[in-house]
């Protein structure tokens, strides 16, 4: 299993105890597993950061 997939797994577990029930849990159960997932995938390297929130890659 990859970090991906621990991470998506974690977020979602986490949102299933959170809330129960309704459309504003099944939002929070999305919402906390696409964080998971994109945690796990900073983790193993496979998401760059930086264009995800926007840095300069220019050196001055």
């Amino acid at each position: 299993m990859t970090l991906s997939q621990t991470g998506l797994i974690v977020g979602l577990v986490l949102g299933i105890v959170a809330a129960f029930g309704g459309l504003g849990a099944f939002l929070l159960v999305l919402v906390l597993g696409a964080v998971g997932l994109l945690v796990g995938r900073a983790l193993e390297g496979k998401l760059d950061l930086r264009a995800v929130l926007g840095a300069r890659s220019d050196r001055r």
